[in-house]
């Protein structure tokens, strides 16, 4: 087995394509990661706005929560149906695309693209986060561990959906049992203590308050909390992904995320106030997660809580799952319509979209290096995308159920412009509340990304119009092409091309650049009568012409090019063959001992030629 084999396991078939497709067990952990493990940033996301309240900020967190867990059920309910409606996957795209026009389906793009590379690099950084919580030694070494665990994620997504799936199905479960269980001991121990629990190691004194309550702030907490709704449409753009039955194994796999998401935010948020934890500094030497705190304060800080924080760094950064997931499927579908490179369509040796899955472990990078991968930086620009893609999808829904009346629909289309409309007013509030500190950059970044996409589907609509004919095979002007051999010296090489050139026409140009140089050196010149025109002559057959150009300042490559648009020219009514000659070694770094002459011609050939001039390979393998 190749090392190959060994780390991206054995190429797949595409009749094994069956084998690669999950199970509501898996689906949770590919497409719930994202969701799942936003309960371990999203309340320490609203809690850090609520520093400035000092002790008081605490208070506000349930209520808050309340409000994310209200707009997350909306959701939840518009997806189930988004998922009955398109079952082969109902992403985002597509619904707005069909429903609402291309430009929707464009601007729903853009925010899928971004919201997905924001997931990963959110998902690593608040994984390292999470792991400095507990050996805070580790903080300088931040972005290091950072771009690791993105290179590791990068090796494990290779091996395909199941293998994936495999992979991080026993962190998945672990995240979820340990804290359901941690908010069992603590919602046990609160209800024992009359609503005042003790506990085992206090956490860090909140500061005093800096400023009073404002609507404005609220405003804020509430953009920031609902960071912790992102990847809900993970298992709607993936349903394609799930066995038969789709649609009711996808919408089992959505209903355990929900659920259990809203038992975390609920849990976590609750135990917050109760235990009177709240964020601290994450640019503090002294930096603590929420999570952190909440297990200290409950079980102290024994066995269950590094088996527990394991699982939280873990599973924070296997998170970014949920974008190596999703990232390449849309990208696929995207480019399938002309509106980006169709490089993305082509599957790897796992059935993976795997160019997709390079673009967004190469974005991924470039963020973490930006933002250093601190989870507190990169929060503004995140929530956006994924709230701008929620109100085009149920947008496009509710227009659906319009174009497609029957039982329920009206209903159903109630329930889908519901969520339009609070998912909307969400993403007005995150875009006007984290403008300033960094939504500026989302929303920048969507209309350029938009306005790439339509000049991608431009230029594959102006090839397609070029190069598309309803008209039959042309027969006239079939003459034979003129052929140019550049030479140099007499090789086998040159023999190699010179026998295919006359092969092929019967006029032939033999053409070979005078360099001045100092110390003259043997060309084809000196030997162009004993090896080419006597054993022509002897065999009764035409001799090519040898065509000797004059290069007073050493130039090569630019004599040649000209010569070959004035024969071009010269003959109007014929292609011009140009035959270049070229060494092919066994080793690539063999070609840092040879010229790249040939190389470089056909370049310049193919940039400043035309239609009718071909350049060919003549390969002469070491």
């Amino acid at each position: 087995m190749s090392l190959t084999d060994l780390l991206l396991g054995k190429p797949l078939a595409t009749s094994e394509e069956h084998s690669e497709q999950i199970g509501a067990s898996s689906g949770v952990a590919i497409f719930g990661l994202d969701g799942l493990s936003s309960a371990a940033y999203g309340p320490e996301a609203a809690l850090t706005l609520l520093l400035p309240l000092g002790f008081a900020g605490i208070e506000h967190i349930v209520p808050i929560t309340a409000a994310i867990i209200g707009l997350l059920l909306i959701v939840f309910v518009s997806y189930r149906q988004t998922i009955d409606a398109y079952p082969n996957g109902g992403g985002s795209y597509t619904v707005a695309t069909e429903n609402l026009g291309v430009s929707a389906g464009l601007l729903a793009a853009a925010a899928l693209m971004i919201d997905y590379v924001l997931t990963a690099a959110v998902g690593i950084s608040a994984g390292v986060g999470a792991l400095i919580s507990a050996v805070p030694t580790l903080q300088p070494h931040t972005l290091s561990l950072c771009l690791g665990i993105l290179a590791v994620l990068t090796l494990i997504n290779l091996r395909g959906v199941r293998d994936t799936g495999l992979i991080i199905l026993v962190p998945t479960y672990l995240f979820i049992g340990s804290l359901l269980l941690l908010i069992g001991l603590g919602l046990f121990h609160t209800i024992v203590a009359g609503g005042h629990p003790h506990a085992v190691i206090h956490p860090p004194k909140l500061p005093g308050a800096t400023e009073a309550l404002s609507f404005w702030l609220l405003l804020k907490v509430f953009s920031s909390g609902c960071t912790a709704m992102t990847g809900v449409e993970a298992v709607s753009n993936g349903a394609n992904a799930f066995r038969e039955p789709r649609a009711p194994t996808a919408k089992k796999t959505l209903t355990v995320i929900i659920a259990t998401l809203v038992a975390l935010l609920a849990g976590i948020a609750f135990l917050c106030r109760a235990y009177n934890v709240g964020a601290t500094d994450p640019n503090s030497p002294h930096y603590q997660s929420v999570l952190s705190e909440l297990l200290q304060a409950v079980t102290g800080r024994g066995i269950f809580y590094w088996v527990a924080m394991s699982s939280i760094l873990l599973v924070l950064a296997l998170s970014a799952n949920t974008a190596f997931a999703g990232f390449p499927r849309v990208l696929r579908v995207i480019a399938l319509n002309g509106y980006l490179p169709r490089v993305f369509t082509l599957r790897g040796r796992r059935l993976l979209y795997s160019w997709g899955v390079y673009l967004l472990v190469l974005l991924t990078a470039m963020l973490l290096l930006i933002f250093r991968g601190v989870t507190d930086r990169l929060i503004p620009l995140y929530a956006i995308g994924a709230f701008l893609a929620f109100t085009l999808s149920q947008a496009g829904m509710v227009e659906h159920w319009r174009k497609n009346p029957g039982k329920g629909s009206r209903f159903k289309m109630l329930v889908n412009g519901i969520g339009a409309f609070a998912t909307g007013i969400t993403t007005l509030v995150v875009l006007v509340t984290k403008f300033v500190s960094g939504a500026w950059v989302t929303a920048l970044l969507i209309p350029l990304l938009i306005m790439v996409m339509v000049m991608v589907h431009h230029h594959y609509e102006r090839v397609r119009r070029e190069i598309s004919t309803d008209a039959p095979l042309d027969t006239t002007g079939l003459l034979e092409p003129f052929v140019i051999v550049p030479i140099d010296r007499w090789s086998r090489i040159s023999e190699k091309a010179l026998r295919l050139a006359m092969v092929m026409s019967s006029e032939v140009q033999a053409v070979h650049v005078m360099a001045e140089e100092d110390g003259q050196q043997v060309t084809i010149c000196d030997e162009w009568e004993q090896m080419v025109v006597t054993p022509l002559r002897a065999a009764n057959r035409p001799v090519p012409e040898l065509v000797t150009l004059s290069s007073p300042f050493r130039f090569v490559l630019l004599p040649m090019v000209k010569h070959v648009l004035e024969q071009e020219k010269r003959y109007a009514d014929r292609h011009i063959a140009v035959l270049v000659p070229e060494l092919v070694v066994k080793h690539w770094y063999e070609n840092l001992l040879h010229n790249q002459r040939g190389n470089l011609l056909k370049l310049l050939l193919l940039v400043r030629g035309n239609q009718r001039i071909f350049v060919i390979n003549i390969p002469w393998y070491l």
